[in-house]
C-alpha cells in the first residue's frame, strides 16, 4: 500500500482536553459537542478512526461476543465431566464476568478508547502494566484466529471433504481480511449477520428444546424429562471437585466478551450503545449458556454426551429433525468466522494503540483513507497465516496446538480490568481522576471477588492435566515480553514515562 493511501492520526492536543477527550467548555478535541461526535454516522473519532458502528452493530456484537464455538463444541467435554452441575459453573462465572464488564463500562464511561484495556492499564497499573496487556491481548486474538480459522476449515469438510483443509482455511482468512480492510463498517456489517446467524439458532434450538419437553415432539419426546438433571447420579454425579475443573473451560467460552470495549473509539453514540450492551449481558448469559444448556440437558441424559462431539449436535440427532446435523455444522461454521473477524478487528486496533504510545513499531499508527490500521490488520493476518501451514503439515493436530495460550491471555485481560478498576476508584477517592456516570455495582469491592474467582481459575488450569499445557508458553511470553518492553524502553524512554491521561510535555517536565 502506497503512502498516498495511508494517513497519520491527526494531531490533538491533550493539554486543551480532560481526560476523557473534552475540552472544558463540553467539547470534544475536534470542535464538536460529544453528541456532535458520537451522533453522526462516519464522523471521525478523536483517534481518528470513523465512526462507522451503528446501535444495532454494537449490540450484535457484544451479543455475538457472549456465544462462540466454546459453548458449540467445548461444553461436551465440560458435560462428559461435570454432569448437569456445569449449568451452575456457567452461572457462576456468568455472575463474575459481569462484574468484570460493568468494571469495563465505568473504565469506558471515564475515557472511551479504542485500545481500552492497555489503556487503562498503563494509566492505572504502570507502562509495563498497559505493555503486557496490549501485547498479551493481541496474541491472545491472533491464537484464537488461528484456531478459529482451522475449526473453519474442518468444519466445511462436512460438505466439502475434497477440499485441502489448509485451502479452505486460507480462503477463508483472505476473505475476513479484506472485509476488514475496507471499512469498520463493512466490517460490522459482517459481525452483525454472523452473529445473527448465531442467536437466531440459540433461539431456535431452545424453542425445539422446548416443544419436545412440553408437547412431546420429535423422537426424543417420549423420554425428555426435567429429571435428567438430577436422577443419573444426581445434580453432581462425579462430586464437587470435578465440577470446579470445568471453570476454565467454561471460562473460555466466555472470552470475547469484553470485545464491546475495543468498539468505543468507533461507536456512534458511544455513551447510550456501550451501558446498553454491557447492562444485556446477564440476560444474554442466562438465555444463551444457563438456558440452552439446561434444555439439552433435559432432552438428553448427561452421560450419553461425549468429548469432541458437539452437544448441539447430539441433541438435534436425538430429536429426529432432517437435516439437523448439517445445519448445527453451518452455524458452527459462522460462530467461528465470527471470532476469527473479531480478532482480525481487535488486534489492528491494539497494535495501533501500542505504536501510538512508543510501545510498537510506529507503522502501525498510519490508517488508510477509510480510517482503517491497515498494517496492523496486516501484520496480524500475516501471524494467523501459520496457521494456514499448520492445516498443511499436520490437519489433525493443528487446531490443539495452536489454543494453549487463549485462556490464560484472556484471564490475564480481565485482571488487568479489575485491577485497573480498583486504581481507578482509589484515584477518584483521591481526588485524581474524575468520577464515571456509568458506575458498576459494588465498586471496588465486587473487582476485588471477580479477581479471586480468576485467580481460583488459574489454580484449577494448574490442576487438570489436560488444561495445564496451556500454562507451558506463559514463561516463554513474560520473558519475550520483559525483553521487549526493555528494549523499546531505551529506545524511546519519554513514551513509557507518558500517562494517557496527560499531555506529553508534562511527562517530560517530570
Amino acid at each position: 500500500m502506497t503512502d498516498s493511501a495511508m494517513q497519520d492520526p491527526p494531531a490533538h492536543d491533550p493539554a486543551t482536553t480532560d481526560g476523557a477527550g473534552r475540552d472544558p467548555a463540553g467539547q470534544r478535541a475536534g470542535g464538536q459537542t460529544g453528541e456532535q461526535a458520537g451522533g453522526q454516522t462516519g464522523e471521525q473519532a478523536d483517534e481518528g478512526y470513523a465512526r462507522g458502528l451503528g446501535s444495532r452493530q454494537v449490540q450484535m456484537i457484544a451479543i455475538g461476543g457472549a456465544i462462540g464455538t466454546g459453548l458449540f463444541l467445548g461444553a461436551g467435554r465440560a458435560i462428559h465431566q461435570a454432569g448437569p452441575g456445569l449449568i451452575l459453573m456457567y452461572a457462576t462465572a456468568g455472575a463474575v464476568v459481569f462484574c468484570i464488564m460493568r468494571a469495563l463500562g465505568e473504565l469506558l464511561a471515564y475515557r472511551p478508547v479504542s485500545g481500552s484495556f492497555a489503556d487503562y492499564a498503563r494509566e492505572f497499573l504502570g507502562p509495563f502494566a498497559g505493555f503486557a496487556t496490549g501485547w498479551t491481548y493481541w496474541l491472545m486474538w491472533v491464537v484464537t484466529g488461528m484456531a478459529e480459522v482451522t475449526a473453519a476449515a474442518t468444519y466445511l469438510a462436512y460438505w466439502w471433504p475434497a477440499v485441502p483443509q489448509w485451502l479452505a482455511a486460507l480462503g477463508f482468512l483472505l476473505v475476513l481480511f479484506a472485509a476488514n480492510l475496507i471499512s469498520v463498517r463493512l466490517f460490522g456489517e459482517v459481525e452483525f449477520w454472523l452473529s445473527m446467524i448465531k442467536v437466531t439458532a440459540i433461539l431456535g434450538m431452545i424453542l425445539i428444546g422446548l416443544g419436545v419437553l412440553t408437547l412431546g415432539l420429535g423422537a426424543a419426546g417420549d423420554t425428555a424429562s426435567v429429571g435428567h438433571l438430577w436422577r443419573d447420579g444426581g445434580f453432581f454425579p462425579n462430586g464437587v471437585g470435578r465440577s470446579l475443573l470445568t471453570l476454565q473451560i467454561v471460562m473460555f467460552a466466555y472470552v470475547a466478551v469484553e470485545l464491546v470495549g475495543v468498539t468505543a473509539g468507533e461507536a456512534q453514540d458511544p455513551r447510550r450503545t456501550l451501558p446498553r450492551a454491557i447492562n444485556t449481558l446477564p440476560w444474554r448469559i442466562v438465555l444463551f449458556y444457563v438456558g440452552a444448556l439446561t434444555v439439552i440437558l433435559c432432552i438428553v441424559p448427561w452421560t450419553e454426551f461425549q468429548p469432541g462431539v458437539s452437544p448441539f449436535v447430539a441433541a438435534f440427532a436425538r430429536t429426529g429433525i432432517p437435516f439437523g446435523a448439517g445445519v448445527v455444522n453451518f452455524v458452527v461454521l459462522s460462530a467461528a468466522l465470527s471470532s476469527c473477524n473479531s480478532g482480525m478487528y481487535s488486534t489492528g486496533r491494539m497494535l495501533r494503540d501500542l505504536a501510538a504510545n512508543g510501545q510498537g513499531p510506529k507503522v502501525f499508527t498510519r490508517l488508510t483513507a477509510r480510517r482503517t490500521p491497515a498494517p496492523g490488520i496486516l501484520a496480524s493476518v500475516a501471524v494467523m497465516s501459520t496457521g494456514v501451514w499448520l492445516n498443511y503439515v499436520d490437519p489433525h493436530g493443528a487446531f490443539t496446538y495452536i489454543t494453549a495460550m487463549a485462556t490464560v491471555a484472556g484471564v490475564w485481560t480481565w485482571g488487568v480490568i479489575l485491577a485497573a478498576h480498583i486504581r481507578y476508584r482509589a484515584a477518584v477517592r483521591a481526588g485524581r481522576a474524575a468520577p464515571a456516570w456509568f458506575r458498576a455495582p459494588g465498586g471496588a469491592a465486587a473487582s476485588w471477588c471477580a479477581l479471586v474467582f480468576l485467580a481460583v481459575v488459574v489454580v484449577l488450569i494448574g490442576a487438570d492435566a489436560q488444561a495445564r499445557v496451556s500454562l507451558y508458553g506463559v514463561p516463554v511470553w513474560a520473558l519475550a515480553l520483559c525483553t521487549g518492553y526493555a528494549f523499546l524502553r531505551r529506545r524511546d524512554p519519554a513514551a513509557f514515562g507518558r500517562r494517557p491521561d496527560r499531555p506529553a510535555s508534562d511527562a517530560a517536565a517530570r
